[in-house]
């Protein structure tokens, strides 16, 4: 065990803690804008399915059920532009991170592959190469790798730090270059849903991957958009081929998405009306951060799209972890993300409308 832990780095979230305490000191509490997780309610019709369907005493399958299928294949028609998807294009995971951590394992990577993901990045791309043996690669360009030994390129967008939106050219233009040289593509798109700036598109789009999904995986996550991130409701569309090997390899290892988590996703993805109204909460909480930030003498950079803003005083990130710390108001330090975040802090608005009046106040 101690032979796999050691092929990872700290855990970065360890190294936030005294900033997190020196925060919480403050005479009005800490407003914790570091990790972004969901703090709304679980719109009720989800908690209505998952209720209704608690009465669940056996297994549930890995695949899940047909309801679940028809409503991811219908999802990914209805709002990625997908074309002709079946029961075979869709995969339910136990949460995208346990996904992306696992992944390389579950295709039979090791010594001697190569993992890519882009220089600014969520860190369990690296985990997951680091814990299969793969060797680990950032770009910032993918075409410009050389392809040999690559075998799993991630794509984020929109990005998690920098809320950074690849358009359809781009990506289009990496997806035909994955193609000619035999590279996997999983776009992990988590945060389409929560474009401000910018309108995320899908790999899966056809003017995107040409009405062909051969070599291409899209991640998505029900986390962000509906509030269930203690859910672990995720799934993977895309190639049949390459979701058909995940699903046997899963069958043996008893990755189960639970049964009620099966049926509240199904009316997640049958209602577009809480998403919007989850938009809106954070459209703006988004705009508030953002106007306070900037005239405390905040740059910030990207931010098109995702649940973060991406800000900078043009100093060490620590620096800034530590000064807002100060006010009570808890960051996450870029550096989590690659040494290409080193001046900046990931700033995120999923706190409550409270928290965030009182982050403005001491901006202020």
């Amino acid at each position: 065990m101690s032979a796999v832990s050691s092929r990872l780095p700290v855990f970065p979230w360890d190294k936030l803690e005294p900033y997190k305490q020196t925060a919480t000191a403050h005479p009005d509490g800490i407003v914790d804008l570091s990790v972004g997780t969901p703090v709304d309610p679980v719109p009720a019709l989800i908690q209505d399915a998952l209720v209704a369907a608690a009465d669940s005493p056996g297994y549930p399958t890995v695949w899940g059920t047909k309801e679940l299928r028809d409503a991811l294949t219908g999802w990914c028609e209805r709002r990625l532009g997908a074309t002709g998807f079946a029961h075979e294009n869709v995969l339910p995971v136990v949460g995208s991170k346990e996904l992306v951590a696992w992944l390389p394992t579950q295709l039979g990577l090791g010594p001697g592959d190569k993992v890519a993901y882009p220089r600014l990045a969520y860190p369990t791309y690296e985990v997951g190469a680091r814990l299969c043996g793969a060797e680990p690669l950032v770009y910032d360009d993918p075409t410009r790798l050389d392809p040999a030994g690559l075998k799993l390129l991630w794509l984020n967008s929109p990005s998690n730090p920098t809320g950074r939106v690849l358009d359809k050219d781009e990506l289009r233009r990496i997806v035909a270059w994955a193609r000619e040289h035999g590279v996997l593509v999983f776009s992990d798109e988590c945060y389409l849903e929560l474009g401000w700036e910018a309108d995320p598109v899908s790999v899966l789009h056809p003017d995107v991957c040409g009405r062909s999904y051969e070599g291409i995986v899209a991640v998505h996550s029900l986390s962000k958009r509906s509030n269930l991130a203690g859910y672990r409701a995720a799934f993977i569309a895309g190639d049949a081929s390459v979701l058909g090997e995940l699903l046997q390899i899963r069958k043996h290892g008893g990755m189960m998405t639970a049964a009620p988590v099966q049926a509240a996703t199904v009316a997640a993805l049958g209602d577009d009306t809480h998403v919007a109204e989850q938009r809106a909460r954070y459209a703006a909480r988004r705009a508030a951060l953002r106007g306070a930030l900037e005239a405390h003498g905040f740059r910030i950079e990207h931010s098109e799209a995702s649940l973060y803003l991406w800000a900078t005083r043009d100093e060490p990130c620590w620096d800034t972890v530590a000064y807002l710390a100060e006010k009570g108001i808890l960051v996450a330090p870029g550096d989590f993300y690659g040494e290409a975040g080193e001046r900046f802090v990931r700033v995120a608005f999923t706190a409550t409308d409270e928290r965030v009046e009182a982050a403005v106040k001491r901006l202020g």
